[in-house]
């Protein structure tokens, strides 16, 4: 008589084959039915967790660490170079995938050191800052500049993802950045969602966006490939930013831009109240890439 174990483990072979050969039949009818999508994330996301440690010449092109202040400024929102130098001494800024730390290095860059910001800041006040990365890329740069301002003004913190971050540990915000960081790359979007807004201050803003996805505006090119999309329990395509407005306690603003080289919407997330809710997704599909494809339905 076979084990138990043995019998679950043929079940499971068993299952696999069945789904196969549909989808071997179902396309020899003619039906565009691709591959079961969830056979495959586990094995996508061990590729993206190679990406995330590549160094020096193994770091895959497009997958950019070194962004500056000036980068954020043409790739975020309209109002964050107002907002972010309308902070004083007491405020603090959160950048999530912010790779070697450039942005807040610039926004702390002595007058000597040029003005590679100088639309973002226009005080001699600055927040605290602190740049959040899975892995460790601070350069000997960013070692001076903490030593000359002191780790409680600029500090960085690696080794783990932002959902494994207490609000004890990090505190709270009056700005939240991510350029191409854990909004572009989660396999779990509303849990990062719901992470960031509860380290928002009422009244304070997260700043992000996300390419190749289809816009608010409706003004997508044809033929385009989207990186991530979402859909509801029918299938039916859903607008990343109407799925956005969907959460309780915030107010949304999308900035869509189709002469973009992929449709990108660069989102302004103004938390206005404590009662935050996200509305939940799942994930049916993770390609591992910089960005990673992904695509999420709506639960009900």
């Amino acid at each position: 008589m076979r084990s138990v174990k043995s019998s679950v483990k043929g079940w499971k072979i068993a299952r696999t084959h069945f789904a196969v050969l549909i989808v071997i039949v179902l396309q020899a009818i003619g039906l565009g039915v691709g591959w079961p999508e969830e056979l495959g994330i586990d094995e996508e996301m061990a590729k993206q967790e190679k990406i995330y440690r590549s160094r020096g010449v193994d770091v895959p092109s497009g997958y950019v660490t070194g962004r500056g202040l000036s980068d954020y400024a043409g790739l975020l929102p309209s109002g964050f170079c107002d907002a972010l130098s309308s902070l004083g001494s007491s405020d603090r800024w959160l950048d999530i995938g912010a790779g070697d730390g450039q942005a807040i290095l610039d926004y702390y860059a002595l007058e000597n050191d040029g003005e590679p910001a100088e639309k973002c800041v226009r005080s001699f006040s600055r927040a605290r800052a602190i740049a959040m990365s899975i892995e460790d890329r601070r350069t000997d740069k960013w070692q001076q500049q903490a030593t000359i301002f002191g780790g409680e003004r600029i500090r960085y913190l690696s080794g783990k993802r932002l959902r494994h971050y207490s609000r004890e540990e990090l505190g709270t915000f009056q700005i939240i950045t991510d350029v191409y960081g854990g909004f572009s790359y989660t396999e779990d979007l509303s849990q990062f969602l719901e992470k960031v807004l509860g380290l928002l201050e009422i009244g304070g803003v997260f700043y992000t966006m996300v390419q190749s996805v289809h816009l608010e505006s409706g003004k997508d090119k044809l033929k385009t490939y989207y990186q991530t999309e979402l859909v509801d329990a029918a299938g039916r395509g859903v607008k990343v930013c109407s799925w956005l407005k969907k959460t309780a306690c915030v107010k949304v603003t999308c900035e869509s831009k189709s002469d973009w080289d992929g449709p990108t919407e660069l989102i302004n997330i103004r938390k206005v109240c404590s009662d935050v809710s996200v509305p939940r997704v799942k994930l049916l599909k993770y390609e591992a890439g910089n960005p990673p494809g992904r695509r999420f339905q709506l639960e009900p």
